[in-house]
């Protein structure tokens, strides 16, 4: 994440606004983005998997009732993908405890409190930076099988 210096292959940046109807289009998009790297199809289905979490903890948590802007940038790397999603909305007060499974601050909404959860299991790395009344980024990192190996299973 930070400390990256290595030159990205490839980068996109996609801003669009915290409507549940873009959930969907966020997580096609990155997966089309990643496919250049020629990941499996668990690959592909774990980084979908956890955009759609971030994303749809944006329009939940970070914008509640309110539509904002979530910005998600995608950095392709030899081995790997880099995925930040980020929301200018009310942030995240603690966020040691919002990471605990099954925690939630909506269970009036019946949320299953597994959002991070599910994003540190399909990714390899997962990072939050909140600020309460500022917003949050969540940076997740895949790490793909070796190219010599997808090409041999």
């Amino acid at each position: 994440m930070r400390g990256d210096f290595v030159t990205a292959l490839n980068e996109m940046q996609l801003d669009f606004l915290s409507k549940s109807q873009n959930e969907s289009f966020a997580r096609v998009v990155v997966a089309a983005f990643a496919s250049q790297l020629d990941p499996t199809l668990d690959e592909l289905a774990d980084i979908k998997t956890a955009v759609s979490e971030a994303v749809t903890n944006c329009i939940i948590h970070g914008y509640e009732n309110t539509v904002g802007v979530i910005r998600i940038k995608s950095k392709l790397y030899t081995d790997k993908i880099i995925i930040s999603v980020q929301d200018w909305g009310k942030g995240i007060e603690d966020i040691q405890k919002a990471r605990q499974p099954l925690w939630t601050s909506k269970p009036e909404l019946e949320r299953s409190g597994m959002g991070f959860t599910i994003m540190e299991d399909f990714m390899d790395k997962l990072e939050i930076e909140s600020t309460p009344g500022e917003g949050t980024i969540i940076t997740m990192v895949k790490i793909l099988r070796d190219s010599s190996e997808r090409n041999n299973s």
